[in-house]
């Protein structure tokens, strides 16, 4: 019996009536537009979120439509399936409007109120998952099946799959789906390696969103766009904190959306974090990452809102872009650099030298990492920095010890830059598979530890308490403070879980009102901290330390003023006389002088008194300094230069001594003649009148001042009347301005003696 060569559908031809009006058959392809069916497919409208009754039923109506038609597609055999597939327009809208509009893990629409709602929401997202499945298989079965190639055209060409619509699918289906969707995107990329080429020039766009969310922010990124002119109004664009609560909310929801979308894509399809990779994205990231976040969540705990509801789900958002931010950057990592290392030379066939390639990436993309602390010390607490390195340490030894201590203090650095404490759990934590659909905690994270020890100072707890009260103004610091113990003293964490009302049974029960003194966790060690022991005073163990001392002298404690004596009582207490008395008698024996015999010989302690007392207060030490005969030799000397040797009086001859008295007579007499300081007063004013008429020849006759003028009563001339106003206005200018000058004067003239 022969078998059957399976012919692909590409390649099969098909034989069908020409109509209702020809008679006779036709041959056609098996993929042809007279093969499709006319059908209808309405576009997807998602559900209001609370909507009224009438709102209910027009989406159940309008999704009953599109389940039925897609339940009918997927129920076409292989060639009509494909002919539907390919030809139809309208069913391509359909599954277009269903990735655009449906509704994200976090949006309000994708927990519907109504049971009815959610049952067909459920339905329709099972019929456009298998759709999109069965267009990404080229080969059902033996019989069913396309040349590889072929397929791969047929995809690309009809714009059946494209980057968007791939990031769309695993950010809509990967949470439950991603091992099929991992095979569905793989043999997609595989069947069309021209998805590589389209992928490299989407990651510059998605790049692209990041500069545009900074631009919405009022931020500018280093080295981002250098080479393109920065626009004149872009320095008045409004920051998070000015913009409207619109825009605010617009644009939270944009980060929020691409950052889940990036990491759904690189977690499903890790073969795409190469072509990230090589656009340098992620330090790209990194650095959005330090500058986006601490605006937004300033933005969102600072501004007022008037609906409370609104800000909680803005900062559940906030939160969940910087988790998956985080993630991204540790799947690049993982994908690109631990994984090839951890994996060896003999599974994947590299050599030492690339091992050492992927080992030098890794650790500069964590020195890169070094400058942004904010981004580090959260990376840090998600996926230790240590392990990492620990694990590089076991698979290539050769690993610098000297550069891994240095990241190590860095990350410790990050950890004190941004005001926080690492987490203090490590093992615990590690042990502990993280869910971060959870929230992004450990299950030991979201679990109490009664048994946890609070090590901080009150001045880290009291910004672990403002920081929540920043966002949750309304709850006392007593019920705050027992949340810090449960939840290990992780601000972050007590925030997630109280709005997302995932408290113990403890905590749900507890007043959120309850201050601080009320609370039993004011202390959250537990137990009182040993400050007696460590405590230092001045005070300590004096007479009235009680912490010390047993009995105190409570005779010497009184309340209130004390009672103060009078004045003639204080005065007549003479207890301080006596006192001082001992001290003066001391002093009473005085010896003035001990006479001593001519000849006798003193000896032993007492000859050391009269040595000592022996001193001759009229000893002439005026050469002491001279060393006589030191300097003999040295003719050259600087210091016999500047003070020739003097012989002493004493030892002078006669001729020596008269010549030095003469020498000195002159030497005064000179002296005498240079002193002009007193002069004969006679000489000096003869001087004073030589000099001043020699000046008054120079300025020529000295006017005369007719200042008297007639008698009273006759009248006076002009002449007279300008001497007049001319001494009235002079008459002050020297009368006491001059002193210096006059009793300079005065003393040049001999008048005051010196």
């Amino acid at each position: 019996m022969e078998s059957v060569v399976a012919v692909p559908l590409d390649e099969r031809r098909v034989t069908e009536p020409r109509g209702p009006d020809d008679d006779g058959e036709r041959s056609l392809p098996a993929l042809h537009p007279h093969r499709m069916e006319k059908r209808s497919f309405v576009a997807y409208r998602p559900p209001r979120a609370n909507g009224s009754p009438a709102l209910v039923e027009e989406f159940l109506e309008h999704a009953q439509f599109i389940a039925e038609d897609l339940d009918w597609l997927l129920a076409l055999p292989h060639d009509k399936f494909w002919c539907q597939v390919v030809f139809d327009e309208s069913l391509q809208r359909c599954l277009d409007s269903y990735l655009r509009h449906a509704p994200r893990g976090l949006d309000p629409a994708a927990l519907p109120a109504s049971p009815a709602v959610a049952d067909m929401q459920k339905r329709l997202h099972r019929a456009v998952f298998m759709s999109f499945l069965r267009m990404a298989t080229h080969k059902e079965s033996k019989e069913n099946f396309f040349t590889p190639t072929v397929f791969g055209e047929i995809i690309y060409n009809n714009f059946l799959f494209d980057i968007p619509k791939i990031l769309d699918l695993c950010v809509l289906f990967g949470k439950g789906n991603s091992q099929l969707l991992h095979k569905m995107i793989e043999n997609i990329f595989i069947q069309q390696p021209s998805y590589y080429s389209d992928l490299d020039e989407a990651v510059p766009t998605i790049m692209q969103v990041l500069n545009t969310i900074l631009e919405r922010c009022g931020l500018q990124q280093e080295g981002a766009a250098a080479n393109e002119p920065l626009k004149l109004e872009a320095r008045a664009t409004a920051t998070a904190m000015t913009m409207s609560q619109e825009d605010l909310v617009d644009l939270v929801l944009y980060l929020c959306d691409t950052c889940s979308t990036i990491y759904s894509f690189l977690d499903i399809f890790p073969a795409a974090c190469a072509t990230f990779q090589s656009h340098g994205f992620l330090s790209r990231l990194v650095s959005f990452y330090e500058m986006v976040v601490p605006d937004m969540e300033k933005a969102v705990r600072k501004r007022n809102f008037d609906d409370k509801s609104l800000q909680e789900d803005l900062w559940r958002r906030v939160s969940h872009s910087r988790r998956k931010m985080v993630e991204i950057v540790h799947l690049l990592l993982q994908h690109t650099c631990l994984q090839p290392i951890l994996e060896g030379s003999e599974s994947n066939g590299l050599h030492s030298e690339n091992i050492q390639t992927f080992v030098e990436d890794f650790l500069q993309i964590l020195t890169i990492f070094l400058q942004e602390k904010r981004f580090l010390a959260d990376y840090d607490e998600q996926f230790p920095v240590a392990d990492d390195i620990s694990l590089l340490q076991q698979a290539f030894p050769l690993l610098d010890e000297t550069r891994t201590s240095y990241l190590l203090q860095g990350v410790e650095s990050a950890w004190e830059t941004v005001g926080r404490t690492p987490p203090r759990l490590a093992p615990l934590n590690k042990a502990a598979p993280r869910d971060w659909t959870g929230g992004g905690q450990t299950q030991a994270e979201r679990e109490p530890n009664p048994g946890l020890l609070c090590t901080l100072s009150t001045g880290e707890m009291e910004s672990l308490l403002s920081h929540i009260k920043d966002l949750l103004p309304d709850l006392g610091e007593g019920f705050l403070l027992a949340c810090l113990q449960e939840y290990g003293y992780n601000s972050e964490v007590v925030i997630n879980n109280i709005l997302e009302d995932r408290l113990t049974s403890a905590l749900a029960e507890m007043d959120r009102s309850l201050p601080r003194w009320g609370c039993r966790h004011t202390c959250p060690a537990g137990e009182l901290p040993p400050v007696l022991s460590s405590r230092s005073n001045v005070f300590d163990d004096d007479e009235f330390d009680v912490f010390h001392r047993d009995n105190v002298d409570t005779s010497r404690v009184w309340r209130g003023k004390k009672q103060a004596e009078s004045v003639r009582a204080t005065l007549d207490d003479k207890r301080h006389i006596e006192e001082q008395r001992g001290r003066y008698q001391a002093y009473d024996t005085v010896v003035d002088e001990v006479l001593v015999a001519a000849g006798a010989k003193i000896g032993g302690e007492a000859g050391a008194a009269y040595a000592a007392d022996d001193y001759d207060d009229e000893y002439d030490d005026t050469y002491d300094v001279n060393q006589v005969g030191a300097n003999d030799l040295d003719e050259d000397s600087d210091l016999l230069n500047r003070r020739p040797f003097t012989i002493p009086q004493v030892l002078r001859s006669g001729r020596q001594a008269q010549d030095k008295e003469e020498s000195e007579e002159d030497e005064e007499e000179e002296e005498n003649k240079k002193d002009h300081f007193v002069q004969d007063p006679a000489v000096l004013r003869e001087r004073a009148e030589a000099r001043r008429a020699a000046m008054q020849s120079r300025r020529g006759p000295e006017p005369v001042s007719n200042v008297m003028g007639r008698p009273k009563g006759q009248g006076q001339t002009q002449d007279t009347v300008v001497e007049r106003r001319r001494k009235e206005a002079n008459k002050s200018r020297n009368a006491n301005h001059s002193r210096r000058v006059m009793a300079d004067r005065k003393r040049n003239k001999g008048m005051i003696p010196s």
